[in-house]
């Protein structure tokens, strides 16, 4: 996975979410359009394996100054947003760096 793709399929409305990946977002408090910000100016920060379900990769980035992780992987020709949430602790020091 690459940013650019993800990007472009972000930009045209190709990407769904995952029932686990809606109810960490509301339970962060995010919105739909928080949530499309960060992905549209985020960078990949890990890129996962295919461990069964397929490729996946935690994105950084930035919503009205909220740090915003998304990790996403791939549905057929769409992007899965698999899971959202805003990093801290205690699994996370600062936006960047694991705990």
């Amino acid at each position: 996975m690459d940013i650019e793709q993800i990007q472009a399929k972000v930009k045209v409305d190709e990407y769904v979410y995952t029932s686990h990946a809606d109810v960490e977002r509301k339970a962060d408090d995010l919105t739909l359009r928080q949530v499309e910000v960060a992905l549209l100016n985020g960078q990949i920060l890990e890129h996962y394996a295919d461990t069964g379900r397929g490729e996946s990769c935690l994105i950084l980035g930035y919503a009205d100054q909220v740090p915003i992780h998304v990790v996403c992987g791939w549905r057929g020709e769409q992007v899965a947003i698999i899971t959202v949430y805003i990093p801290g602790p205690p699994k996370f020091i600062d936006p960047t760096t694991r705990a």
